[in-house]
């Protein structure tokens, strides 16, 4: 793989978030770069609220969907957003939250909006500098919070931190290669994404045909009576969720800190700590000092888990069992712990509650229920559908859907992991084209064989 030379010129410059730019480039204070724009929203006049989402950039309200925060009532105290501008999140910076409008509109008042000075940075490269997580963490040490990814930031964080700017024409040059390479990558990540999707569904069908029509392909059918199932094995009782049921705990969602709880502190358990059917107890907030823990929600090995709200309607109703665990963490109120009795193993539970069948009728009772938009409720659960075989019968199926998606779930796991080597091969590229550690002036080679030097 050819190796990509760094300027020739590059010279050790102390910046903080980098130790070397090149001797032709200036190195100037990002006030020097970009104006701070606080203009007011006065009497509303402007109605076009706009949203940022994280690693997507800005983007008008009404294409966020139902995440985040709401768009005030009032607009008058929103901050006038011009095309052309940069829109920081203050407290997200360091997860993605920032981006280059290009619409005209309003912004939260707490956003730090900056018009990059035409004479001295192209727009779009003043967006890759901010791009930068070597410049993201530096600016982010400046800030204030519990969590360094998380801690707020203001204009007066970061118009003192210097950055090394060459011309506009080789801005343009710099810009035209990094664009051409960074959209190569996002293309592969992509199609990979794609192709775990596939991977997902594959392994969802295989599933859920064990679950509603078991291993025996000659087996006997009738029709269940149930639109959601259609046919299912004769020998299998056609029932609701209410039969297999004990009862339904809900937890407990106090103020907590943002950090997770350490082995021996309490902590209460986040809505997607069962996210893909899998318990993660890293998925927690630690309990205050001040609050005295619930023992009675505390989850147990064997637990079952499931999660009735979240901002994303897809991960509603994920079921998880809590594996071998001995820490400390109780139930939120977005988390149910399903009791279940002697006619159903929990195994063959987690399987059936991630299957199409069950999934669609949680989707429905999701979109259903006037009012509860994003929450699921109990009385709901109680009244879903499934086929139930005998507890023989459903340890076969349960061993088999292990042993046949064990291939899927590797599969998955490698293109996960391919796509975080992408993605931090992108972060580093765009890093190193902003400080000079790669020269992109006279590529000869194409850019996809770039080899990135780490940089501070």
């Amino acid at each position: 793989m050819k190796v990509i030379n760094s300027y020739p010129d590059l010279a050790p410059r102390e910046l903080g978030w980098t130790s070397t730019v090149p001797a032709s480039w200036k190195v100037l204070p990002c006030r020097a770069l970009v104006i701070e724009q606080n203009e007011k929203n006065e009497n509303s006049w402007n109605q076009n609220y706009l949203s940022l989402m994280a690693n997507i950039g800005v983007i008008p309200y009404e294409e966020k969907g139902d995440v985040g925060n709401k768009k005030p009532d009032d607009l008058s105290k929103c901050k006038v957003v011009r095309k052309g501008d940069l829109v920081i999140n203050s407290m997200n910076y360091g997860i993605g939250s920032f981006g280059l409008s290009m619409l005209d509109g309003v912004c939260s008042p707490v956003y730090i909006v900056l018009k990059p000075k035409e004479d001295i940075v192209h727009e779009r490269y003043a967006l890759r500098i901010f791009e930068s997580k070597s410049f993201q963490r530096y600016a982010q040490s400046f800030g204030a919070g519990i969590l360094d990814h998380r801690a707020a930031i203001g204009w007066d964080d970061l118009k003192n931190i210097n950055v090394g700017v060459p011309s506009l024409e080789e801005q343009a040059v710099i810009l035209q290669q990094l664009d051409r390479e960074t959209a190569r990558i996002d293309g592969l990540v992509e199609k990979k994404t794609r192709f775990i999707e596939l991977l997902r569904e594959k392994r969802q069908a295989h599933i859920t045909r064990a679950v509603t029509r078991g291993l025996d392909p000659h087996v006997k059918m009738m029709d269940s009576g149930v639109e959601w199932l259609g046919d299912v094995p004769e020998h299998w009782k056609v029932i609701r969720l209410q039969y297999v049921i004990t009862g339904i705990e809900q937890g407990w969602s106090p103020e907590c800190l943002a950090t997770p709880a350490e082995v021996d502190e309490w902590g209460v358990v986040k809505s997607g700590c069962v996210n893909g059917g899998l318990f993660a107890p890293e998925q927690n907030k630690k309990l205050p000092a001040n609050l005295e823990p619930r023992p009675e929600i505390a989850i147990k090995s064997g637990d079952i888990l499931m999660s009735r709200a979240s901002g994303s309607s897809d991960l509603i109703g994920s079921v998880g069992m809590v594996g071998e665990f001995s820490g400390s963490l109780m139930l939120s109120d977005k988390i149910f712990r399903i009791n279940l009795n002697g006619c159903i193993i929990k195994q063959f539970f987690v399987l059936i509650m991630g299957s199409r069948v069950v999934r669609t009728q949680i989707v429905n009772a999701i979109s259903g229920a006037e009012g509860l938009a994003n929450n699921l409720p109990q009385a709901r659960i109680k009244k879903f559908w499934i086929a139930l075989p005998d507890i023989e019968e459903q340890a076969k199926i349960v061993d088999f859907v292990w042993k046949s998606t064990a291939r899927l779930d590797a599969l998955i796991e490698k293109t996960e992991r391919s796509i975080e080597l992408l993605k931090e091969r992108r972060s580093a590229l765009v890093t190193a084209a902003v400080t000079g550690q790669i020269d992109l002036r006279d590529m000869g080679v194409a850019a996809s064989k770039i080899t990135v030097r780490k940089t501070a």
